[in-house]
């Protein structure tokens, strides 16, 4: 289970924020909807360990992340929590098949290969596994940094507007998949987003003022 509670934070004097609790079991899906400027993504970075709150708790897998160094967090993050970004940071040199796997990597020291394959194989990109990102198209390359989320089967997985760039059918389609491998995989799904269509999908919504 994943859950926040009573978490600040502050870029200056002028920009605060206070955020209200969220919590997430494995399995389920929470939206965190709002408009621009109320700080959604500040809090999927938050989420994720990429920014320190000045107060509140961040609870992953019975781990408060706050709480831990840097070092600690770094390693925590690559094996509990997969991160689905607007832009997807693919190293350009590496195929599809080597980013995946360096994410594995990365957290355990170890090459997972043959499940990067099966992953991309289940999200329907056998036939693109040893092209180069900048050789497939959007809602592709969007697959691919689901399948490199999930390579290590995190406890929480984040989503940072998933399906804006989307057209109806492959947002419908990357939302049922998130909801199935979250399922599948027995994750802590949070979606950041303001596509009316994933609100009109899923009931479980914290609105940001």
């Amino acid at each position: 289970m994943f859950q926040s509670k009573s978490l600040t934070f502050s870029y200056n004097k002028e920009v605060k924020f206070n955020f209200p609790d969220v919590q997430c079991n494995a399995s389920e899906v929470v939206l965190i909807t709002g408009n621009s400027g109320k700080g959604k993504t500040t809090l999927l970075h938050l989420l994720a360990g990429l920014l320190r709150p000045k107060g509140g708790e961040i609870i992953v897998d019975k781990t408060d992340i706050s709480s831990l160094s840097e070092k600690k967090l770094d390693q925590f993050r690559g094996k509990n929590i997969g991160l689905i970004l607007q832009q997807s940071h693919f190293i350009a040199s590496l195929s599809v098949l080597e980013n995946v796997v360096l994410a594995s990597w990365l957290a355990s020291g170890k090459k997972a290969t043959e499940k990067a394959k099966q992953l991309l194989q289940d999200l329907d990109l056998q036939s693109q596994m040893h092209k180069l990102p900048s050789q497939l198209s959007i809602g592709q390359q969007q697959r691919v940094s689901i399948a490199r989320a999930l390579i290590n089967e995190p406890k929480l997985l984040l989503a940072d507007e998933p399906t804006s760039s989307l057209d109806d059918a492959n947002a419908l389609k990357v939302a049922h998949l998130l909801q199935k491998l979250a399922q599948q995989y027995k994750a802590s799904l949070v979606i950041v987003t303001h596509d009316q269509r994933l609100k009109d999908l899923f009931t479980n919504q914290i609105h940001l003022n």
